[in-house]
């Protein structure tokens, strides 16, 4: 299967080509075919070795962004279709209603603190971006999944950031639901 990315020069190092390939066509069959057994997790966590010459890393992440948003949307329509579509509304407001209790929490106390040593997400970073979802959540500011994803925060240690996992694995809950509103 051929794919359209750019590649980096010969001298400069990107993606390993054939992986890439070989990846995305399995990811493209599942979703044609509707397999369980590959979904939008295994897009979202994909790596891939490097090469010299290789596809632009850039271009390649943004790929999969688009793959992992069009996983997380067959599973919404496929949800609606088994148990209609007022019902999966209901399960999708209760899981942001669930998101929204995190962010109510009073800024520096919203996830756990890292232990001593460990690496951390600066607070600050992390409540900024919190309020935003707050403004997301209850006014209706305008937000994608991609401005979650791409959120970057400061690097601290120890009990001066949160807990990094904690953060990621909570952002990933938030970009789940975003992509999952219809």
């Amino acid at each position: 299967m051929s794919t359209s990315f750019e590649r980096v020069s010969r001298f400069s190092v990107g993606y390993a080509s054939a992986e890439v390939d070989d990846f995305l066509a399995r990811a493209r069959s599942a979703y044609e075919s509707k397999d369980p057994s590959f979904d939008g997790s295994d897009v979202a966590t994909a790596s891939f070795g490097t090469e010299r010459g290789g596809y632009d890393m850039r271009t390649v992440d943004e790929a999969l962004d688009r793959l992992s948003d069009a996983f997380a949307l067959q599973a919404r329509d496929e949800a609606i279709a088994a148990s209609g579509e007022a019902a999966w509304i209901a399960q999708l407001t209760e899981r942001a209603e669930a998101l929204k209790e995190r962010l109510e929490r009073p800024a520096g106390l919203r996830f756990a603190p890292a232990a001593p040593g460990d690496p951390a997400y600066d607070r600050t970073d992390v409540d900024a971006l919190c309020d935003q979802l707050v403004s997301y959540f209850t006014d209706g500011l305008p937000m994608s999944v991609d401005d979650v994803r791409r959120a970057a925060f400061r690097r601290r240690r120890g009990a001066e950031g949160y807990q990094e996992a904690v953060v990621d694995v909570y952002l990933d809950h938030v970009a789940d639901v975003m992509a999952s509103v219809p």
